[in-house]
């Protein structure tokens, strides 16, 4: 793997997983006034909107690309768009934002697992810095003021967690020659398209939600910078050096909800969380280093 495509994949997934971090804030904010079905519809129809001026022109032109993945296209759309997000703004109603982020910090565990399963070979050191950076986050989860394990509500960030991490697995499958801008509009135009019925149903039996700044304001950061920018930079960032280092990186999410909620919440980390912040750097240093994994001996 050349040295420079390793640091830009580095680099995109860290801007993906620092986007996500606000996006947790942002379906807290919106779990008591919209309904996570209908938070997630118009979270992808903005996203859509903002990637259609330039990936439907790019879909259009690997259209034949396109129609011979049928398969890959729709689990790739369910998992990303359509459930994933669905389970974030569903956990949104019940569950802390610094929860959360600190839940889906396991989905790089699966990641690995999946491209370890898949044939790869992780090496000590990314193996140590997955570890690491999993002990930083699960000091985090101890320091928390008034910390308690997840509940039974919190089960729907936990399958959010799993669905994200099998979505960023399948990544590594993707189509050969399939382009960011056409994967963009096409997922993100199928996943609000199996959304669509379920929002119509929603809708028809709780009503709609008010415009107001509270609610306008969160979904236009979900769909333009968690949605399009961010699933963006996070497939290519997968693209170059593949899900498991990806995953190592994306354990800076749940220091970007403490910084978050230093910031807007005026929460303050202890000495322990300051601890627990640094091994999970120190991790994400040493596992996202350059160095491509090796396949096993066929």
């Amino acid at each position: 793997m050349v040295a420079g495509a390793a640091v830009a994949g580095v680099l995109l997934a860290a801007l993906a997983t620092l986007v996500w971090s606000g996006s947790f804030v942002a379906a807290r904010a919106l779990g008591a006034t919209v309904p996570p079905v209908q938070a997630a519809f118009w979270r992808w129809a903005v996203a859509l909107a903002v990637v259609a001026p330039f990936g439907a022109r790019a879909a259009w032109r690997q259209r034949a690309l396109l129609r011979r993945h049928p398969g890959w296209l729709l689990l790739a759309s369910l998992l990303g768009v359509t459930v994933y997000n669905t389970l974030v703004h569903q956990a949104g109603t019940t569950t802390p934002a610094g929860t959360m982020g600190l839940v889906m910090a396991a989905s790089p565990v699966l990641m690995a697992l999946y491209e370890r399963l898949g044939g790869a070979r992780l090496g000590a050191r990314r193996t140590t810095g997955t570890l690491v950076a999993c002990g930083g986050v699960a000091l985090l989860l101890g320091a928390r003021p008034g910390a308690e394990p997840p509940g039974p509500a919190d089960l729907w960030i936990v399958a959010a967690a799993v669905c994200f991490g099998s979505y960023s697995a399948l990544l590594r499958r993707r189509p050969a020659g399939l382009g960011g801008p056409a994967l963009l509009f096409t997922t993100f135009a199928l996943g609000t398209l199996l959304l669509l019925p379920v929002y119509a149903v929603d809708v028809t039996l709780r009503g709609g939600f008010p415009a107001t700044p509270g609610t306008v304001g969160p979904l236009l950061y979900l769909g333009v910078f968690s949605s399009a920018v961010a699933f963006f930079a996070w497939n290519r960032a997968v693209q170059l050096i593949g899900a498991a280092r990806a995953g190592v990186v994306y354990y800076l999410q749940p220091l970007g909800v403490a910084l978050l909620a230093y910031l807007l919440l005026d929460e303050v980390p202890g000495p322990v969380g300051l601890a627990a912040m640094a091994l999970v750097l120190g991790g994400v240093a040493l596992g996202a280093a350059p160095g491509a994994p090796r396949r096993r001996a066929r």
